[in-house]
C-alpha cells in the first residue's frame, strides 16, 4: 500500500510519512486534505460571531516576532478599563455575537484581579457570552508572575467564568527556534501541560502554528505530532489553526513572506495529520480572505469568524484591522461552492 492509498484507507501517517506529503503534486495533496474534510464535515464551513479584544499591549516578554507589543517597536501603550471592555461587550453583544475572545500582552502592572474580574463581569452581565480567555502563554505569565501554580490560575478562570482557553502561544514547539523566536516565553512542554489539565478539568481549547518564519518544515510536523499524541490522551482541542507568519514591524527580518503555496500544503498536511483533532481553521486574519477560501479545497472546514476589530495580527502588516461584515463573509463563503453555518465557541451548530 504506496503512501496515498493509506491515507485514503484512512491510516495514520508517521513522521516521514507526513514530511514527505510536501513533494507531493499540490493538487493530488488538496486532494488528499480534501477527501477528510468531506468525510468530517460534508461541504459546511463554520464561522462565528466573534469580537476580539485585546485590552492591553504593555509586555513583560520579547518575542522577536511581535510587532503588537508596547516594548519594542510601539511606542504605544495601552491598557484598557474594565469599563471600557464592558462598553465593547455591551455593544457586541446587542449585535448578536455569541464569543468575546480576550488575549492580550504580558502586562506585569495590572494585578491578577485585574485579569479574573473583567471575566466575572462579563458573565454576570452576559451569561449566555462565550467567554474564550487567556492562551497558555498568559497562564504561564500569570503563574510566573503571581507564584501561583498552573493548577490555581486555571481553577481561578474556572471560578471566574472563562469558558474555553484560544490556542495561541504555541508558536513552534521546537526548542531551538522558540528560544530564537520567542526566548523565555511558556516553553512548549509548559504550553502542552497546561492545555492537559484544562482538558482535565473538562475544558475545550484550540492550538496553533505558527508558520512562515524561521521554522523548518521538520520542525511544522514536529508540532504537529505533539499535538496529535496530547489529544490521543485528552481529546480536549476542539480545532488546529496554522496561523501565517507577518512580516512587518518586528525583529524577525524576514523579507519575503511564505508562499501561498506552502500555507496551502502545510494547511492539508495539518488536516491529514492531525485524523484526530476535528476542525481545520483557516484563520484569515493571517492568511487573507482569498486564500482562507481557497483553503477550505485542502482541508480546511472553518474560517473563524467576522471578529470585528483585531489588534495583534494587524500591527504586523494583516489587513485585519476591522474584521468583515456578516453578510459579505457568508456570501464569499457560499460563492466559493461551500456551505456556511453559524457555530458557537464548542462547534454546535446554531
Amino acid at each position: 500500500m504506496n503512501l496515498k492509498e493509506k491515507i485514503l484507507a484512512g491510516h495514520r501517517v508517521s513522521f516521514d510519512e507526513a514530511l514527505s506529503l510536501y513533494d507531493m503534486d499540490l493538487f493530488e495533496l488538496g486532494e488528499l486534505a480534501d477527501n477528510i474534510r468531506k468525510k468530517k464535515h460534508g461541504k459546511k464551513t463554520y464561522y462565528n460571531i466573534n469580537r476580539h479584544i485585546n485590552p492591553t499591549n504593555v509586555c513583560a516578554d520579547v518575542c522577536k516576532f511581535c510587532a503588537y507589543s508596547a516594548t519594542r517597536k510601539n511606542p504605544n501603550q495601552y491598557t484598557m478599563s474594565h469599563e471600557q471592555i464592558m462598553e465593547i461587550v455591551k455593544d457586541i453583544d446587542s449585535r448578536g455575537a455569541k464569543e468575546v475572545h480576550i488575549v492580550s500582552a504580558h502586562n506585569p502592572d495590572t494585578g491578577l484581579e485585574w485579569y479574573l474580574e473583567i471575566f466575572k463581569k462579563i458573565k454576570t452581565a452576559y451569561p449566555a457570552l462565550h467567554v474564550k480567555a487567556l492562551t497558555a502563554a498568559e497562564v504561564d505569565f500569570l503563574s510566573r508572575h503571581y507564584s501561583k501554580s498552573y493548577d490555581e490560575i486555571l481553577d481561578l478562570m474556572v471560578e471566574y467564568g472563562v469558558d474555553s482557553m484560544p490556542g495561541g502561544g504555541a508558536e513552534i514547539f521546537d526548542e531551538k527556534v522558540r528560544d530564537y523566536i520567542c526566548k523565555g516565553k511558556v516553553t512548549s512542554e509548559q504550553w502542552l501541560e497546561i492545555h492537559k489539565k484544562w482538558h482535565e478539568r473538562g475544558k475545550k481549547s484550540n492550538v496553533t502554528m505558527l508558520f512562515g518564519h524561521v521554522e523548518s518544515r521538520a520542525n511544522r510536523i514536529d508540532h504537529m505530532m505533539r499535538i496529535r499524541e496530547l489529544q490521543d490522551g485528552t481529546g480536549g482541542f476542539n480545532c488546529f489553526i496554522p496561523l501565517v507568519y507577518q512580516t512587518e514591524n518586528n525583529y524577525l527580518n524576514i523579507k519575503e513572506p511564505i508562499t501561498a503555496n506552502e500555507i496551502l500544503r502545510t494547511m492539508a498536511i495539518s488536516r491529514i495529520v492531525l485524523d484526530n483533532v476535528p476542525n481545520l481553521k483557516a484563520y484569515w486574519v493571517t492568511s487573507t480572505v482569498n486564500l482562507a477560501l481557497v483553503a477550505q479545497e485542502f482541508g480546511a472546514n472553518d474560517l473563524d469568524g467576522t471578529i470585528e476589530k483585531e489588534s495583534i495580527n494587524s500591527a504586523a502588516g494583516a489587513k485585519s484591522a476591522n474584521g468583515v461584515k456578516l453578510e459579505e463573509f457568508r456570501a464569499l463563503i457560499k460563492n466559493s461552492g461551500f456551505i456556511p453555518v453559524e457555530r458557537d465557541s464548542l462547534y454546535n451548530e446554531i
